[in-house]
Order: structure tokens, then sequence, then C-alpha cells
């Protein structure tokens, strides 16, 4: 009978680090990692007039999506679960909040998902100054908000730091202003090789949240 793969879910506000530690995993020879998670999400499979989908920030400001999101979260930790059953490691970069116009309970959905599997949650941590040099020197087009040139934090940016580690319950946090994506991921990867810990965050999630 196939192991289950490895599962790292990556929770973090955007810019805080994430598809640089997904990299790094990918990077690693010891696993085959299956990139999942928002930024697959929204740049490859949802039609664009039901964006940004899981990437929804909080605020509320999109009622007219929400209900969409139970299933949309669904599937994706059906989908981490399925690839992990069949031997796969798979790392996913999300941003789970639940400041929405209603609170929607995901997180504790997803950890009832994965339950039984071998999942680390990793806090993705950064300083909101951090953040801003990294969102003023991004010339991809992705900001969702404008950065401006100030010392000023556009209130959506500080709506996601305030909104995204809440319960905040992980089995570890890293933080991407002091370590590089290559600790982070030699980090996460330490974590599998000692032993996860009994109870897991997804576990304590879910047994708290019922």
């Amino acid at each position: 009978m196939t192991s289950p793969g490895r599962i790292v879910v990556l929770n973090g506000a955007p810019r805080s680090g994430k598809s640089s530690i997904v990299a790094a995993l990918q990077a690693d020879p010891s696993g085959i990692w299956i990139n999942l998670g928002v930024d697959m999400h929204m740049e490859r499979m949802l039609p664009p007039r039901l964006l940004p989908g899981i990437g929804l920030r909080p605020g509320g400001e999109r009622p007219d999506l929400e209900p969409l999101l139970p299933s949309l979260f669904a599937a994706l930790y059906e989908s981490i679960a399925a690839h992990s059953r069949l031997g796969l490691d798979v790392v996913a970069d999300v941003g789970h909040h639940d400041a929405y116009a209603q609170p929607l309970g995901m997180q504790v959905d997803a950890a009832h998902r994965l339950a039984g599997l071998p999942a680390l949650l990793v806090g993705v941590r950064c300083p909101l100054d951090i953040i801003m040099q990294r969102r003023r020197s991004d010339v991809s087009g992705r900001n969702y908000v404008s950065p401006g040139t100030g010392d000023e934090v556009p209130p959506p940016v500080r709506r996601w730091q305030e909104a995204v580690h809440e319960p905040g319950v992980y089995d570890l946090e890293i933080d991407t202003s002091v370590a590089s994506p290559e600790e982070c991921a030699a980090a996460i990867l330490a974590g599998f090789d000692a032993g996860l810990r009994k109870p897991s965050a997804l576990e304590r999630i879910a047994a708290r949240c019922g």
C-alpha cells in the first residue's frame, strides 16, 4: 500500500513569501512536490468572472462571491487529500481568514478533509514594512491595490495582516524577513523528519471548533 504523501499548507498574507517557499520545496529532490493553492487557483483554474475565488481578501467586499467559497475550498482540500493518498507530496499556498460578510469556517472544514494525513500547517509571517517594500518593487502587475509611495499602509493590506493569522494555530511559524526561502523549506522538511506533533495544528483546529 502506498504511504500518503506529505502535505504542507502555507498560510499567510499576500507578499509574505509563500510562493518563494513553494519554489524552494519543489527544488528539493527528496519528494515530488505538487503545487496547489491560491496562486494556481487564480491564475489557471477560475473563469475571470469568479476571480479572485479563494483569494478573496478580508473585508466582506464581494458578498456575491462568498456563497461559492466553501465549495471552492472544499474542492481544493479534497484534491490535496487525493494527491497525498496517491503518495504525492503537496504544498499549498493559501490565505485563510474568516473576515467575510459572514463567517464561513472554511479552515475548520479543511482540517476535517485532511484528517489522518501527514499535514503541516505553517504560518508564514512577514512584517508590514517588508511586505510594503515587496509590493512597491513588484513589476508583475499583480498588485490588487496601489502600494502608494509613502509610509501609509493601504487598508486592504492591513486587513490581510490582521485577519490571516486568526486563530493562529500552527505546527510551525516562519518569518520570511529573517529566513530565506531555502531556510524556510529546510525548517519545514525538518518538521517532517522529526515526526509530526500530536495532535497536529489541523487536529487541534478541528477539535476546538467541532
